[in-house]
């Protein structure tokens, strides 16, 4: 017995033995392992503050213990932790829980992440880490997320071996080569997503083995092949998604065994052939997306059975027939868009009287027949989009008291009648498009009261009478009522619409005189007022409007001469003046210099370049008495020149006497009321170290006082100069985005700039904390910067290298201001070592209008990602300009927009991705394949504001 009990112990023994080896590699006081991992990473928001011997570790912060001694738990998600993976994370031998989630670590994860075989749960996503997925298991893991980091290589094939997984997440990395068949061993998972990687190859039909899964999300990668008839095994499914992938064929019917689906997700792939009709017996199907896709056939009136769907989406398809009626009975569905098809017939006529519609989509189709007067019956539809069809008949006057609209197209097809007067009082309308129909009667009389009114388009219509005084808003900012029958004068109250961009009115009888309250819209950059009967003459105040691009005045009955300081609006580009009545001379600056003979055809007019097809202006003999008014006023002019002239010589003598105090310094000043307050003094004065701003490899910038009148300026140092001092040039721009050159001040080896002060802060510090709105702001502000330097030809439009956000200040108003120089420097590879200059410009040391839209384009990836050139984090694809073009292609907007931003993405993720596509064709490889400047801002204006422009609904 005693025998008995010695071997006992002595088994017991070796057992304890055996287990301290077992976790040799977990060893070691757990203190001390988590002060050295407190210690290896940053922490700038202090939440391991209490990570310290004088409490114990089991109640620091995101620690968790097992028996009050072993920790089992580290749970440090959203810390802003920054630093490397400490190895010490998996030394600890008790550990169940890992969730170090949603931090800025980087590097590569510790080969040793499944050391441990108590993990249960292992959570690293969100962060910045890079390399590939260590190879080894532990097979009572049940959680393992990786998702949304930067991890590249192929997905190992012992990733099988983690035979106990429940939930596995890959998503969001850069992971390629093809799906492992060995996932198909995981028989307990019920949660995968490999989605928004670079996977190729086929799905494997192994995964059929996966029989508790109930989370399929492959999407967002290269995959191609038919999608595996197997996946219709996988019966407990209820969310299956293989969207953006090369997926082809047809759809297998054998979906229709996942009776427990609620969400299936196709869209963008090429599969083709008719929906099995066996989808539409899915009773628990919830959204049905299978949208961008090659498909055909019709949709049977078995539609009927899925009696709790919400979402339907078919649109970009090739599907014939009618819409069935079914739809109409399906009491849940509140989103329907079946947009860009070939059906045909009639909209079922119930649509919308059982259905809680919130956005109904049937455009681009060949539906006929009247529009449904029950689409509203819910109350709660606010988008209907109808456009381009054949749809006839009037517009029923029950969609007037459907009061949650906030956009309607029903452009481009047949319906006739009037509005109706409820139509013309909704509150949240928006967006109203009714152009290219037959409709008709008066729109003036009645009372328009829709206060969130940007875009109305009632153009190619037959509307008749009088223009209304008001539309009831003060947001409107694209107004084209073109190609109908109005009549009498343009309305002065239009001169009220502050924010309107785009006027068009051409095409109708109006007559009388162009308002000079037009003049008062500030915003306007496109007026159309041709082929009317208007007469007068051309307002002069016109030249005020500061961004007036387009006018188009032809074929009216002007007459008079085109004023003069028409041609001074150096926002004007396109001028049209035909077939009217006017004299006189051409103004010779402007729009006017190069402009075609077709836009001043018509008149009497004279002058300009042989491009117009005008004669040369004629002398005109000179009466006898205003030849002596002329010589009057000369002998005048010239008294008072004299008396200039003498005060001009002593203030001259007084400056040259100040100037010879300073050696050689020549003060050029662009600003009369500066030069007043600003001496040679004042600047050199401010040149000392307590003055300082910054330094970097062009020189010092200071900032300076002035003594006289304390106003402030900014002084930057330029080093050894060339010849070529081209201040006078950019001393002459006056931009609203530009900071102003006052003066410069050139000595014999050196000069320097003297700016305004601008107070603000720089775009790289303040860019993190913007909303989507503003970072559009500020793209839309240093785009129509670049639009105005370009416009006046300078070279690299005066901006050297410095296009960046270090260089770029915004100001109190919250608008981007540019600094410019100039390309001063003898030494010219100094100004090629910024992340922002374009790869042929490293090469030819040249700064083009080209490379400064290469530099816009990073500034704008900066801005929808939060990443800068400069970073080290692009791994195999060597720039970040690379790695914004593969996420934009292959992965989720999720995945590549800046955090800060994410939850704006919902509400403005078109105007995301085109402001991304925009950033892509600007920072394109070969110079001559990116945009103008004047394109970029069009496009940018359509982004941050894309009710003035036609955007897919």
């Amino acid at each position: 017995m005693a025998k008995n009990g010695a071997e006992a112990c002595g088994l017991l023994l070796l057992v304890s033995m055996f287990l301290s080896m077992l976790f040799s590699s977990c060893t070691g006081s757990e203190v001390e392992l988590l002060l050295s991992i407190k210690s290896s990473m940053q922490d700038p928001l202090h939440s391991l503050s209490n990570w310290n011997i004088s409490l114990s570790y089991c109640q620091w912060t995101g620690i968790a213990c097992h028996d009050s001694y072993h920790v089992s738990k580290i749970a440090l998600s959203g810390k802003n932790l920054s630093g490397k993976v400490p190895e010490s994370l998996f030394h600890f031998p008790y550990m169940e829980t890992l969730d170090i989630s949603d931090n800025q670590l980087s590097g590569e994860i510790p080969i040793n992440i499944f050391s441990c075989s108590s993990m249960r749960f292992l959570n690293l996503s969100n962060n910045n880490l890079t390399g590939p997925i260590p190879e080894g298991s532990i097979p009572r893991l049940q959680v393992l997320d990786l998702s949304n980091n930067m991890l590249s290589g192929e997905i190992p094939e012992e990733i099988g071996f983690f035979s106990g997984l429940e939930f596995l997440d890959l998503g969001g990395n850069v992971l390629v080569g093809g799906i492992p068949k060995s996932i198909s061993n995981m028989t307990g998972l019920e949660f995968l997503t490999l989605a928004s990687n670079q996977l190729v190859g086929e799905i494997p039909r192994e995964l059929g083995f996966l029989k508790g899964l109930k989370w399929l999300y492959l999407g967002y990668n290269n995959l191609s092949g038919g999608v595996p008839m197997e996946i219709g095994k996988l019966t407990s499914l209820n969310h299956l998604d293989l969207v953006c992938n090369n997926l082809t064929g047809e759809i297998p019917p054998s979906i229709g065994n996942l009776t427990n689906l609620r969400y299936l997700y196709l869209y963008i792939n090429k599969l083709t052939g008719p929906v099995p009709q066996s989808i539409f017996g899915l009773k628990h199907l919830i959204s049905l997306d299978l949208s961008d896709n090659f498909l055909s056939g019709g949709i049977p009136e078995l539609a009927i059975q899925l009696q709790k769907l919400e979402i339907l989406h078919l649109f970009s398809n090739n599907f014939t027939g009618k819409i069935p009626n079914a739809i109409a009975s399906l009491p849940h569905l509140q989103v329907l868009q079946l947009w860009s098809n070939n059906f045909s017939g009639e909209i079922p006529k119930k649509l919308g009287n059982q259905n809680n519609l919130t956005v109904l989509d049937l455009s681009t189709n060949n539906l006929t027949g009247k529009i449904p007067k029950g689409l509203c019956e819910s109350g709660v539809l606010f988008k209907l989009i109808l456009f381009s069809n054949a749809l006839d008949g009037e517009i029923p006057n029950s969609l007037g008291h459907c009061k949650r609209l906030k956009r309607i197209r029903l452009q481009n097809n047949r319906l006739s009648g009037e509005l109706s007067r409820e139509l013309t009082k909704l509150p949240l309308v928006y967006f109203l498009d009714l152009s290219n129909n037959n409709l008709s009667g008066t729109i003036s009389g009645r009372s328009w009261e829709m206060p969130e009114l940007q875009m109305l388009s009632l153009a190619r219509n037959n509307f008749s009478g009088h223009l209304p005084e008001s539309f009831g808003s003060e947001k409107l900012e694209n107004l084209d009522l073109s190609d109908n029958g109005f009549l009498g004068k343009i309305p002065a109250s239009f001169g009220n619409l502050s924010e309107l961009m785009q006027l068009k009115l051409s095409e109708n009888e109006i007559s009388g005189n162009i308002p000079q309250e037009l003049s008062s819209c500030m915003s306007l950059v496109s007026l159309n007022l041709s082929h009317n009967q208007l007469n007068g003459l051309i307002p002069s105040s016109l030249s005020k409007m500061p961004v007036l691009g387009q006018l188009d005045l032809s074929v009216n009955q002007l007459y008079g001469e085109i004023p003069r300081n028409l041609g001074q609006v150096e926002s004007l580009v396109q001028v049209n003046v035909s077939h009217n009545r006017l004299h006189g001379h051409l103004p010779s600056t402007g729009a006017f210099l190069a402009i075609n003979s077709s836009a001043v055809v018509g008149n009497r007019l004279c002058g300009g370049d042989a491009t117009t097809g005008l004669p040369p202006c004629k002398g005109v003999k000179t009466p006898v008495w205003w030849l002596f008014v002329t010589c009057t006023l000369v002998f005048l002019a010239i008294l008072i020149l004299f008396s200039f002239l003498v005060v001009y010589v002593r203030q001259r003598r007084d400056l040259e006497l100040e100037v010879k105090r300073v050696e050689n310094c020549q003060l050029e000043f662009f600003d009369s009321k500066t030069s007043r307050d600003i001496k040679v003094d004042d600047v050199l004065l401010s040149m000392r170290d307590e003055n300082v701003i910054s330094r970097g490899r062009r020189g010092v910038s200071y900032k300076g006082t002035c003594a006289r009148s304390n106003m402030q300026f900014f002084i930057k140092e330029i080093c050894e100069t060339s010849s070529g001092l081209t201040g006078s040039e950019l001393g002459k721009l006056r931009h609203p985005n530009i900071i102003k050159l006052i003066a410069t001040c050139r000595l014999k080896k050196s000069g320097f700039f003297v700016y305004e002060y601008v107070e603000g802060k720089k775009l790289s510090e303040v860019a993190p904390g913007m909303s989507w709105e503003r970072r559009g702001k500020m793209g839309l502000g240093i785009a129509k910067a670049l639009r105005y330097l370009h416009r006046h030809g300078l070279p690299g439009g005066g901006l050297g290298s410095e296009l960046s956000p270090e260089k770029i200040i915004v100001d109190g108003r919250d608008e981007p201001r540019l600094r410019l120089i100039t390309i001063m420097c003898t030494d010219t590879k100094r100004f090629i070592s910024s992340a922002y200059v374009a790869p042929e410009a490293i090469k030819t040391k040249d700064i083009t209008e080209k490379s400064d839209i290469y530099g816009f384009g990073l500034i704008l990836i900066e801005l929808l990602t939060g990443k800068n050139p400069a970073d080290e984090e692009f791994g195999a694809y060597g720039s970040v300009v690379e790695w914004a073009r593969y996420c934009y292609s292959d992965c989720h907007l999720d995945t590549w927009v800046d955090p800060m931003v994410r939850g704006h993405v919902s509400n403005n993720q078109n105007q995301i991705v085109e402001a991304m596509n925009l950033a892509l064709h600007c920072t394109a490889g070969d110079p001559m394949a990116r945009p103008f400047a004047k394109d970029v801002v069009k496009t940018l204006e359509c982004v941050t504001r894309p009710s003035s422009c036609v955007f897919r609904p």
